[in-house]
């Protein structure tokens, strides 16, 4: 059992829903990224999505796409993820999952890529712009320490959530709405039935719930029909204005929303 796994077991069976908290590598400081990575794991993440800074990331709204230019301005790319993921290694045995767009992987060079992950102890890797049908040519048996996220949304038909939940490793990422990554501010009974619908045809997995989760409300009605929720634009828009005490607040409020 991945350490992805085992924690998503270990909060459930202490009566508590997952908290993932999204940051972009190396905003708003390079210098300060480390600590903050550890004040929010302190705050009540359970796991942290690390974003590797892309021009181009497609799945992103605005606030996270002004994260990733503002970290590729501070000098942040992939080697520096790395250096900056060995400083959090360091400190912390909790999991970290490496969000990126196939792009700069592929210009890094895949292998080493992998290896890097498995050396550094990244514990999962989510790659949107890589679909289904490519997955298998894409990852071969270098990542069989490492747990392949896939993503479901509101447009995948009952099959292809399958056949993606059979690929997904560590869990599988349920996107609650149609289109980007941004704050909303209401769960729709759509969206709820959508998120259970995808729990009942994956019965054996994990479901954690992402894309416009904002306030303990809405994560709090997603945890209801999930094992967890991954939390982004809210803290990134406060970590942009230096809000840093009600970024550490937000994430406490809603791990205690998060309790069964």
């Amino acid at each position: 059992m991945s350490r992805i796994e085992l924690t998503i077991q270990n909060e459930i069976s202490n009566g508590r829903k997952v908290l993932s908290v999204f940051l972009t590598a190396g905003f708003p400081s390079v210098e300060s990224f480390s600590d903050l990575v550890l004040n929010v794991y302190e705050a009540g993440a359970d796991m942290i999505e690390l974003g590797i800074p892309f021009s181009d990331p497609i799945a992103d709204g605005p606030v996270i796409q002004h994260s990733s230019q503002r970290a590729i301005e501070n000098g942040v790319n992939l080697e520096k993820v790395f250096l900056i993921l060995n400083e959090i290694r360091k400190n912390s045995d909790k999991p970290i999952i490496l969000m990126g767009y196939a792009n700069p992987i592929l210009n890094y060079g895949l292998n080493s890529f992998l290896s890097t992950c498995n050396e550094l102890k990244v514990d999962g890797l989510i790659i949107p712009d890589i679909p289904l049908e490519e997955f298998d040519s894409f990852f071969d048996s270098s990542v069989k320490n490492i747990d392949t996220i896939m993503l479901v949304s509101p447009t995948s038909d009952d099959n292809r959530i399958k056949m993606i939940g059979e690929k997904s490793k560590g869990f599988v990422y349920c996107v609650s709405v149609k289109g980007i990554t941004g704050e909303r501010n209401s769960v729709s009974e759509e969206s709820l039935n959508y998120i259970g619908k995808v729990k009942s045809l994956l019965p054996d997995k994990s479901i954690l719930v992402g894309f416009g989760i904002s306030n303990p409300q809405s994560a709090k009605s997603f945890s209801s029909v999930s094992d967890g929720v991954i939390v982004g634009s809210a803290v990134i828009k406060l970590l942009s204005e230096k809000k840093y005490k009600e970024t550490f607040e937000l994430i406490s409020s809603i791990k205690r929303e998060l309790s069964l």
